[in-house]
Formats: C-alpha cells, structure tokens, sequence
C-alpha cells in the first residue's frame, strides 16, 4: 500500500519535471538553452517515472530492466544534448543576446559568418 503510493508520488513528480522541461524548451531563448531542458529535466523525470513504475510493478526482473533502462537515459541523453547544441551552434543559430562567454568560437573560424547572420536577424525583426 505505501509502495503504490511512494510510486504514485515518483509518476507525478516525473511528469511534472517533463511538463517542465516542455515549457523551458517552449520558453528558453536559443537553441543550447533549450537543449539543456530538454536533456536535463527530461532524463531526472523518465528516471522518476521509471522508479515508480517499478515499485508499482514490484517484481526483481522488472527492477532490473527499469534499471538498465535509467542508466541507458542517464548515459545517452547529455550526450545527444550536446551533440544537438553544437550541431546549433555550428549551423549559426543565434545565442541569446545575454551570452556572456563563447567558447566554441575559438574552435570555429565562422565567427564573421554568425555575426551578419544575427545582423540579418537584427534587420529582419526591425531592430537596430
């Protein structure tokens, strides 16, 4: 009986940290912004919601499948994140303009390219 409701609370603290994570990437001002949710609160709520599932399922064999299936999200999910902002950054999607450090520029020679596109960008919204 606890365990059913432990699991209740673990299901709807999952979803609620999903519902989160829709809105800040619904929200969030560029693309690595949005990343971050996406990868961040998404991964912790699945993990949630898969914890309670498991106590409400309650057998071993289903702990352990739920488990491998946690650390499959734990282990993939930042990775395809960054894998995502860069691929962003790389194709000249605007920063949010309170950017304060840019570290790939560095290691992008492009840096001139992305400067007019967010000119252009700055043009097009009748700013500046």
């Amino acid at each position: 009986m606890v365990a059913t409701a432990l699991a209740g609370v673990l299901i709807t603290a999952g979803a609620l940290l999903m519902l989160l994570a829709g809105v800040g990437v619904l929200r969030f001002p560029d693309a690595l912004t949005r990343a971050s949710a996406a990868t961040k609160a998404t991964g912790l709520g699945v993990a949630l919601i898969l914890v309670g599932v498991a106590m409400a399922i309650g057998t071993p064999s289903a702990a352990v499948k739920i488990a491998v299936a946690i650390v499959l999200q734990f282990a993939t999910a930042p990775l395809a994140g960054h894998v995502i902002g860069r691929a962003a950054y790389r194709s000249g999607a605007p920063l949010w303009e309170g950017t304060v450090v840019d570290d790939y520029r560095r290691f992008y020679p492009y840096e001139q390219q992305r400067q007019e596109w967010q000119r252009q960008a700055r043009q097009a919204r009748g700013e500046r």
